[in-house]
């Protein structure tokens, strides 16, 4: 079976047109398909005489608890040796970065799982082609040498987004007695650049870990035959070398820096990627300890000696260079002493961490209830009451003007009632309306044209288990509505050309600028959508309504941006800041933020001047008088935040010459919301 043919889009698409074809056509024969393994195509065929539904769940024990007890305990002495060799990888290989990794016996009966991506519960499940069809374990034992399955490749539907590796563990005759199996959710688009160096790396990770289980056999036999020889002695030994060459082998393919320290923090073993992390040569493990490339307040020998198994962040200093790393401590406890004999440490960039995350779960989440700064007893209200809405399943509706921290309110909720989550943002004016269902409910493949021949899900579908946070949710088009309340009340979801609704689990914060209410009125907006977001409802106040906050933030911005740069913090002349609290910033946060960066950067000494802001402060963008001449001020209709917003606007577009992205800085909202906003005050540009 050639594990190694390269997996094209072409060919992910000729095995699915295959895959259809011969379940729904008798005549359709995959052993002729040049893009199919001839080993699957058979296991399809056999599959398939054997009456296996491809529709059935993978779930459905075929095991009495009887019949289970007694395969695992005539199968105790391989439990026993696969568990600490499992262990030994699960804390400092791949199982904590979404791997699941099964030991079944030569049926196909599950002995054990080890992971953090449990899909199903295994106790009395058994795999095989008589259950399940085309599965990693029965080719692997048929075979006798590992074997890869992707998505497709399987027959049962159900394991259609997994990739499997699975290797054969021998006896000393030759004979397959078990397999391990090594599984993991399959990528998007798994013809695309690195997934072939990383099929490799899976199927080189399990064959290897499989040789350690054989070696370590090898050598508890051997262990039993050292009475009666003492020439057993060097089997023994030969065994012991080949078992260590196998853990060395293994961790060379592992991409994270894993060190093993002693009590004192002597580095006592590191794989490569460890030694290109610190820098440091092979005959210089045992001679340097790990507290020299940790900064002096780390708390990371302080774990160890405690025996904690814990993840710390860390900056690891080497020569000039410091960088920051995620480290996870696994200390190894004496078995008669309980004392801390050593430890084990891996080492992941923290950027690394972050971009996985992103990717994983959505947006990344930076805020708590915490970071929401001001002394203003509007807004701390507001937070109190938002803090508490956080613990309620109810759905939450933001309302606020653009910049005025919508997004910080959603991130800090998400943070205080489902952290674990992904946190996945969907700015409903932003989205083209051609793009926008497809975007929250996902699509199936060929539902349209140029949709993924494997479908995509929606971000509804990737709020699963976290937060769904719909800015600017009064842009959201009529039709859609209609759909995203079936879904927030059944709590289900199809995707777009779907015959099927996939429940889900979220919570709904949504945020708007308009009024939602006048909309409904005026039928552009649907009652009962309304009703049904406004359950729990936070009025954010405009930072004009904030007047003793606005100096708090306007330093605070100034000092945060200048420590990131590295430069000196200037202080504000009397003059400027009395510019800044007069100003009515119909920007708001965002709007103050920016302007702040502006006068950092413009300022020539340590103070920063009025001249130095944003000229259209200076300029004093809210007139004082109205077109008619009549005092700005004595004018109630003048005074309304709407004629406020559209002078601001009009200023800003002729500050920027009608060049929309230069005034929507000025401005401190997103290109989109100005757009809306020259449409709806009818600005000609």
């Amino acid at each position: 079976m050639d594990q190694y043919q390269s997996m094209t889009k072409e060919r992910w698409e000729e095995i699915l047109e295959c895959k259809k074809r011969f379940l729904q056509n008798n005549d359709e024969n995959p052993l002729l398909n040049p893009h199919m393994s001839k080993e699957v195509a058979a296991s399809w065929i056999r599959s398939k005489k054997m009456g296996i539904n491809p529709l059935k769940k993978a779930t459905e024990p075929h095991l009495t608890p009887t019949e289970h007890r007694k395969v695992l305990n005539d199968n105790r002495a391989l439990i026993d040796i696969v568990r600490p060799i499992i262990n030994t990888f699960k804390d400092m290989a791949v199982l904590t970065s979404g791997y699941i990794l099964y030991l079944c016996e030569k049926n196909g009966a599950f002995l054990l799982q080890e992971g953090d991506m449990m899909r199903v519960p295994t106790d009395g499940l058994i795999w095989n082609e008589n259950t399940v069809g085309t599965n990693v374990h029965s080719l692997s034992m048929r075979l006798k040498k590992p074997v890869q399955l992707m998505g497709p490749e399987h027959y049962l539907v159900a394991l259609e987004n997994i990739i499997a590796s699975a290797a054969p563990i021998m006896d000393e005759s030759g004979e397959a007695i078990a397999t391990l199996i090594l599984s993991q959710p399959l990528v998007e688009k798994p013809w695309e650049e690195g997934f072939e160096d990383w099929r490799s790396h899976t199927l080189g990770l399990i064959t290897s870990i499989a040789a350690a289980v054989e070696a370590q056999m090898k050598l508890n036999k051997s262990n039993q035959k050292l009475q009666e020889s003492y020439n057993d002695l060097r089997k023994v030994n030969d065994n012991l070398m080949t078992a260590h060459n196998t853990l060395e082998a293994t961790l060379a393919f592992i991409d994270e820096g894993i060190i093993t320290i002693d009590r004192r923090g002597i580095i006592i073993h590191i794989n490569q990627e460890g030694l290109r992390i610190l820098k440091i040569k092979p005959d210089e493990i045992g001679t340097r300890n790990i507290q020299d490339f940790l900064g002096k307040h780390s708390r990371v020998m302080s774990l160890v000696s405690k025996g904690k198994k814990v993840d710390v962040e860390e900056t690891i200093f080497v020569k000039n260079d410091e960088q920051p790393y995620v480290i996870n401590i696994r200390p190894v406890i004496n078995p008669s002493s309980k004392d801390v004999d050593a430890a084990v440490l891996r080492l992941n960039h923290t950027e690394k961490i972050n971009a996985m995350v992103a990717k994983r779960s959505g947006s990344i989440v930076r805020y708590r209830f915490e970071d929401i700064i001001g002394k203003d007893t509007g807004l701390k209200k507001v937070v109190d009451l938002a803090r508490r809405f956080a613990h309620s399943p109810e759905n939450v509706l933001l309302i606020g003007e653009s910049g005025s921290g919508k997004e910080l309110f959603a991130q800090a909720i998400h943070t205080e009632s489902r952290p674990q989550g992904p946190f996945m943002a969907v700015n409903c004016a932003a989205l083209p309306r051609e793009l926008i269902e497809s975007e929250l409910f996902g699509y199936e493949g060929g539902s349209f044209t140029g949709a993924e021949r494997s479908g995509r899900p929606g971000k509804i579908e990737l709020a699963h288990g976290g937060t769904l946070f719909l800015d600017e949710i009064g842009d959201m088009p009529l039709e859609l509505q209609a759909v995203l309340l079936r879904t927030i009340e059944d709590k289900q979801v199809m995707r777009v050309g779907g015959r099927r609704y996939n429940k889900v689990d979220f919570r709904l914060i949504a945020a708007t600028n308009r009024n939602l209410y006048n909309m409904v009125k005026e039928n552009q907006f649907r009652e009962d959508l309304y009703f049904r977001l406004s359950v729990l409802t936070i009025n954010i106040p405009p930072l004009r309504a904030r007047k003793e906050d606005i100096e708090i933030l306007s330093k605070y911005f100034i000092e945060t941006y200048c420590q990131k740069q590295g430069w000196k913090v200037p202080t504000l002349s009397p003059a400027a800041q009395a510019r800044i609290n007069e100003y009515e910033w119909p920007g708001n946060v965002r709007q103050l933020q920016n302007a702040m960066i502006y006068a950092v950067n413009t300022t020539l000494n340590d103070t920063i001047m009025a001249e130095d802001l944003p000229s259209y402060i200076n300029l004093e963008i809210v007139p004082t008088k109205v077109d008619g001449g009549e005092d700005y001020f004595n004018d109630d209709e003048a005074l309304s935040l709407q004629n406020i917003e559209r002078n601001a606007i009009k200023a800003a577009m002729l500050r920027a010459e009608n060049y929309i992205p230069a005034a929507a800085e000025i401005l401190g909202i997103s290109k989109s919301t100005l757009y809306r906003k020259l449409k709806e005050y009818e600005i000609q540009y």
